[in-house]
């Protein structure tokens, strides 16, 4: 299923870059439904950033998903791949069980859009390939995930506005 999001930001690209990409900042972050996240992997190559996340769902779950999920827990790693020079990456997630069915990737881009302040726009496609339930899950987790892009938004802009 595909999905957008789009914030605006009162810093340049390359500062929301980085702290987008930096574990300290994700480790604090608290999102909808979501534990905390266990950093998995942080690289800095050059001006390449890559942040792997892993993350567990501990929201309410539907009468459906309970059933495809059984007692295990719903756990998933979080990968971002961003060039902070340039602002361009990649965000991808993957179920830790069944990663080839339960995954998504999306294209991020930062642009700027004035001397000091910038946008950043995510477009991406998110996939459950489980026959008869895959369409049904897909629509009720992407308002989800959309709605944590924008906490996250709201939380770089509040930490942007604080380090100021």
């Amino acid at each position: 299923m595909h999905f957008e999001s789009e914030h605006d930001f009162a810093a340049s690209s390359e500062r929301v870059a980085v702290l987008m990409s930096d574990p300290a900042f994700q480790e604090q972050l608290d999102l909808p439904d979501l534990s905390r996240p266990e950093v998995v992997a942080h690289v800095v190559d050059g001006t390449t950033r890559r942040l792997r996340l892993r993350y567990e769902y501990v929201g309410e779950l539907d009468p459906i998903a309970r059933r495809v999920v059984g007692g295990r827990k719903l756990t998933w790693i979080q990968e971002l791949q961003l060039d902070v020079a340039t602002g361009i990456g990649t965000l991808s997630f993957a179920a830790d069980e069944e990663a080839d069915r339960v995954n998504g990737t999306a294209d991020v881009a930062l642009t700027p859009t004035g001397p000091a302040t910038s946008r950043r726009r995510i477009v991406g496609e998110f996939r459950i390939r489980i026959p008869v339930v895959g369409g049904t899950a897909e629509r009720k987790i992407v308002p989800g995930l959309v709605r944590r892009l924008a906490v996250e938004a709201d939380a770089l802009a509040a930490r942007l506005a604080a380090d100021d």
